[in-house]
């Protein structure tokens, strides 16, 4: 038996094996990803890291998801899909073995980035597989797919918080061999089907001609941005990280015009708008995750309170897009990312203004907004350009992922440290005088820091005062992130305004 059929869209037996197979792939990432932000502490203090260091491993656990999943998406066709799950299985057992039996800074450096080329290549597989073998319910089952992050996300939080300081890091990373292990076992014996681009005898030349110039001139220009970034960061370059920008740029530009001359095209005008909402859409649902729990402890939450707060938002989330099929029925995928970025929008500014007693309040209605902006757009991704294949469809999640790792992340840490120092130097001078650090260079310029021998050297009632304004400010930047979806609801609009000029929205057949 050959590893691959032809695309059959009916959910039979075979397709909801592969589909689980898919599913149970999604939530090993998304569990390790887990699971190494919550030890990332321990490993500091293990090995002895500088925050630089501490810094490098988290954003190497990033950038190279997005180079993976886009070299992949290019010859995944070519190689098959089980090459691919099986290329995934060994990076993942590679990174949790480096990982495990560390011995510095190198050994981890390169256990979490593997994993990161881990992650990309099943997203690359994933994607395609599922809305190939779901032709006619994309969009549901897209988002039903997705599930599979939030749900791992949650799990390894719980995991780690309910285990704490009686199990070492060890045992820790050591647990994320389970769902790897059945991920794998589910995958070998599958049979993949013909992604429908290639069954339809769409040519390679025809799929690029979807991303076109300027959509190669976004995706390549980011890339290099990050990896740019990353060898600053590594290798302590005395180049400002504002210039990464400026190489970016001209990397963009080289990749644009090498992409234009063999397309012939500029890109689909529609693929290259939803382009520009991926880096906001990223920021909006795994920015401010990765920064839930230490804004949330502004409100005056514990650590553990925070925690749990995220795992709820995150399980409510898994529960939504299980049942997503209903609501992008009722709403179509488009009008659905309208309503989800107004509700985002007003969750975010709930959040930045809400008392302890009404956070869980304010978090369910911010999990609502963001549960269905990813996968939604996967969904409006492979249903308006199947002649992309898995290029299209994988390359949003790619400029989302370096988007939201080389702006959108870094903007909400400076959003927080330009207010603090602003409020401290119009009502605390003298605390303001004491604190002020160094200026911290970064891609939006040098930002205002805080030196920690001046922290330290407070009286304990300059310390309250610090903590509270910190506590406000924390809370308060939710309210400026709320300009994201705010940007990406404008661009909804245009996409719906243009689907309700042609008569509403209907998917695109080969």
């Amino acid at each position: 038996m050959t590893d691959s059929q032809p695309s059959n869209s009916s959910s039979s037996e075979g397709d909801m094996k592969l589909f689980w197979a898919c599913f149970i792939a999604l939530v090993a990432t998304s569990f390790v990803f887990g699971v190494r932000a919550n030890v990332i502490g321990e490993l500091a203090v293990k090995f002895d890291l500088s925050e630089t260091q501490k810094g490098t491993i988290l954003g190497v656990g990033l950038w190279p998801f997005a180079i993976s999943i886009i070299i992949f998406s290019l010859i995944i066709d070519k190689i098959g899909y089980k090459v691919a799950a099986f290329m995934a299985i060994i990076c993942h057992v590679a990174s949790l073995l480096l990982t495990m039996f560390a011995t510095g800074y190198v050994t981890l450096f390169w256990g979490t980035f593997l994993v990161a080329i881990a992650n990309g290549i099943v997203e690359a597989f994933i994607n395609p597989v599922v809305a190939t073998s779901f032709s006619k319910e994309k969009s549901k089952w897209l988002n039903i797919l997705h599930a599979g992050w939030p749900a791992g996300l949650a799990l390894g939080a719980l995991f780690t918080l309910v285990l704490g300081d009686s199990a070492s890091w060890q045992f820790k990373y050591g647990m994320c061999f389970l769902p790897v292990a059945v991920y794998a076992f589910l995958t070998i014996p599958c049979v993949f089907p013909v992604q429908e681009r290639v069954a339809a005898g769409v040519s390679y030349r025809e799929m690029l001609r979807q991303v076109g110039g300027v959509g190669f001139f976004i995706i390549g220009g980011l890339l290099v941005m990050g990896v740019i970034q990353l060898i600053i960061a590594s290798l302590g370059l005395d180049i400002h990280p504002n210039k990464t920008i400026t190489y970016g740029l001209l990397a963009g530009v080289v990749f644009g015009i090498l992409g234009w001359v063999y397309t012939r095209s500029p890109g689909h005008w529609m693929f290259l708008i939803i382009l520009l909402t991926m880096g906001p859409l990223a920021t909006t649902e795994l920015g401010t995750d990765s920064w839930m729990p230490d804004l949330l402890q502004g409100v005056g939450l514990t650590a553990k309170n925070a925690t749990l707060v995220f795992i709820y938002v995150s399980t409510l989330m898994t529960i939504l897009r299980f049942y997503a099929g209903p609501i992008v029925h009722r709403f179509s995928p488009i009008g659905l990312l309208v309503v989800s970025a107004i509700v985002a929008i007003i969750g975010l500014l709930f959040l930045s203004k809400a008392s302890v007693g009404l956070i869980i309040v304010a978090a369910t209605v911010y999990a609502f907004g963001k549960a269905f902006l990813w996968s939604t757009t996967l969904g409006l991704v492979s249903e308006q350009f199947p002649k992309g294949g898995a290029l299209t469809l994988n390359g949003v999640s790619a400029v989302g992922v370096l988007g939201m790792g080389i702006i959108g992340t870094p903007f909400m840490g400076v959003l927080q440290d330009r207010e603090v120092d602003k409020e401290l130097a119009a009502t605390q001078p003298a605390i303001h005088q004491q604190v002020s650090g160094n200026p911290t260079p970064s891609i939006f310029g040098d930002i205002p820091s805080l030196n920690p021998e001046g922290v330290k050297s407070l009286s304990e009632n300059d310390k309250e005062t610090l903590t509270t304004i910190q506590g406000a400010k924390k809370q308060g930047s939710f309210a400026k992130i709320a300009v994201l979806p705010a940007f990406m609801l404008v661009i909804y609009l245009i996409l719906f305004g243009y689907f309700k000029s042609r008569g509403g929205y209907r998917p695109q057949e080969i």
